[in-house]
């Protein structure tokens, strides 16, 4: 397991410790939360645009179109 150093506002800590308390999280757990959620979206990107490589952009930009609708209602 690694160790980092986050420098963010002082305000914004208290924040996020509130927050994390709120979720009944530690603050280590939040960020590795977050961490997961961005590492997710990332892959899917990335997945996302080899496939796309491969297929037609207007078909593949059509899917994600369908997939907000979804989404948004």
């Amino acid at each position: 397991m690694s160790t980092i150093t986050l420098r963010i506002p002082d305000s914004k800590h208290a924040r996020l410790k509130q927050y994390a308390k709120d979720q009944g999280l530690s603050l280590n757990k939040l960020f590795d939360e977050f961490a997961t959620v961005a590492l997710a979206q990332f892959d899917a990107k990335v997945r996302f645009e080899a496939r796309a490589k491969k297929g037609d952009k207007q078909k593949g930009l059509d899917v994600l179109d369908k997939l907000d609708e979804l989404l948004n209602n």
